[in-house]
């Protein structure tokens, strides 16, 4: 069973867990976060440092988990004038299952109905034809070429986040 959880303080093992394990398999297709991010120490602060960013409701971070192991995580970044950037990311193990489309589908059912927003915006590489498949099923459209660390990429947009029903299948949480 799949459930979409918000971030806690007592995700971090787990998170760090997922990162490090999905670590090369996300380089292909996104930018690495770096070296420190990975460390205990960094990984630490990082972690403190997003838990504040959500208690100020600047954003709104979620892990998705699978019988309780987690798989992957959904955030609204940046959150501001009704409007939110979309980010995600879902382990090897877990990819090519639709588990990516229930969960954004998820997280804009969430963006409307607890966190008010009527708009949200997604980048993506262009080599990453997964993630736009995501997206495309999630009502999003494109809306320009952009850069994603210096590569290539699409942004995307989803506007009406209330009348736009999202098609994936619920996600308990």
């Amino acid at each position: 069973m799949l459930t979409l959880e918000r971030l806690r303080a007592d995700h971090a093992d787990a998170l760090l867990a997922f990162e490090r394990e999905n670590r090369a398999y996300f380089a292909r297709t996104v930018p690495d976060r770096g070296d420190a991010y990975f460390t205990p120490d960094g990984f630490a602060a990082r972690h403190r440092a997003l838990l504040e960013e959500q208690h100020a409701r600047v954003c709104h971070f979620h892990v998705l988990l699978e019988d309780e192991l987690l798989i992957g995580r959904v955030n609204l970044m940046d959150a501001a004038d009704g409007s939110a950037e979309l980010g995600y990311r879902v382990g090897e193990r877990a990819a090519g299952r639709g588990v990516a489309t229930a969960a954004v589908a998820q997280v804009c059912r969430l963006a409307a109905t607890a966190y008010g927003l009527t708009s949200l915006t997604a980048r993506t590489t262009l080599d990453n034809p997964a993630s736009m498949k995501v997206l495309t099923r999630n009502g999003f459209t494109p809306a320009g070429d952009t850069t994603v660390d210096g590569r290539p990429g699409l942004l995307y947009v989803r506007r009406e986040l209330a009348l736009v029903p999202a098609p994936a299948p619920e996600i308990e949480g």
